[in-house]
Formats: C-alpha cells, structure tokens, sequence
C-alpha cells in the first residue's frame, strides 16, 4: 500500500482531471459498470474518503467519464468528417464510431450513461456537439426536419446496435467477416439516407 493510504486526507498530485483519466482507463480494463469509487481508489491505493475532495459521488465519476468519452468521440468525428461529405462523410463518421467502441469499450459505454442536461453541464455540451456532427451528415442528404430527427435516430441505433452486437460475441458464428458487413451496412444506411420516404 502506499504512504497516506491509512489517511483520508486528499493525496498530493490528485486532481479532479487526473482522476477522471484514470477512471476511464480503468472502466476500459473492468468495464465501465464495474467502475466504482472504490475501485478507483484501490487504483491510487488510497482511502475512498480520499477521493471526495475531488468528486462528490459515484455518479459524479460516471459523469465526469462520459464527458470525456463524448468529447474524444466528437474529436475523432470532426476530424474523420473534415472536407467529407455524403456518403464518405458517413462512412468516416460510422468508422470512427466503431473504432471509438472498439479501443475504448468502457468509455463507448459511458457515453450512453443517460445525462441531465440542468446538472451534467459539460458531459450534456459534449452530447450536444456528437448530435450536431450527425447532423451536418444527414444536412448533406438534404433532410429536413422533422426527417432529420427521425435519421439521427435511425443511425444511432443502427450503428449502437451493430457496435454492441460486435462487442458481445453476436456474430462471430457466422462465416462472412463482420467487416464487410458493416460496408453493406454503411450503403444500406446511405440508400436510406437518399431515398428517405415521404412524409
């Protein structure tokens, strides 16, 4: 055990930021629904109570986690849809999303934590700005509201659904390799995209 960890005062060098790093990291290890405060300070092995000058609960954590998770996933979607459009831009943006939840699969779980946008301020501002990113895709198909609501859902448990089928073993008894099927995915999703039905 390290020096201090009989004492529940705050342990030098340990920061709100440091913290929520290292709890992402570890949530990637054990998965993110094993990511307790206890376990994090087992991490830094120090005391529980020596966290709470820098959080003020466990949800306080998984908040802080999420924030992190969307905003990595909206840098790496901005950055794969620059000077894309249509169907490249989908497919960039489908990639990096599967990427994400494939390096990262404790954080990709933590950006579905449900949020509340009067309280989880910076975790709900990076939520907002992904959802902006889908949008400038589906701007590109020419969807309207209220189509473009309907296809920002349509893709979001598309590819959620794909992502966590994949991660759980889902397809792995079949012989077609999993990418070639999200390629047809990815058409599928930009015929739809194109022929989107009247309203």
């Amino acid at each position: 055990m390290h020096p201090g960890a009989s004492s529940s005062r705050p342990r030098a060098g340990l920061t709100a930021e440091r913290l929520t790093l290292a709890a992402a990291e570890l949530a990637d290890e054990v998965g993110f629904e094993k990511l307790t405060i206890a376990a994090l300070a087992r991490h830094f092995g120090v005391r529980d109570a020596s966290l709470y000058s820098h959080l003020r609960n466990a949800r306080d954590l998984r908040v802080r986690v999420a924030a992190l998770a969307l905003t990595e996933l909206a840098d790496r979607a901005a950055a794969a849809l620059a000077g894309r459009a249509g169907r490249d831009a989908l497919a960039a943006f489908a990639d990096a999303y599967r990427d994400y939840a494939k390096q990262h699969p404790g954080r990709y779980a933590a950006a579905q934590l449900e949020l509340d946008p009067e309280t989880d301020t910076v975790a709900a501002d990076a939520a907002r700005r992904h959802a902006e990113l889908t949008r400038s895709i589906l701007r590109g198909y020419r969807l309207a509201e209220p189509a473009q609501t309907d296809a920002v859902r349509m893709l979001h448990s598309t590819f959620h659904g794909y992502v966590s089928l994949e991660r759980a073993g889902g397809f792995r008894h079949h012989p077609r390799p999993v990418d070639d099927s999200w390629a047809r995915t990815v058409d599928a999703v930009d015929t739809a995209l194109r022929h989107w039905p009247a309203q």
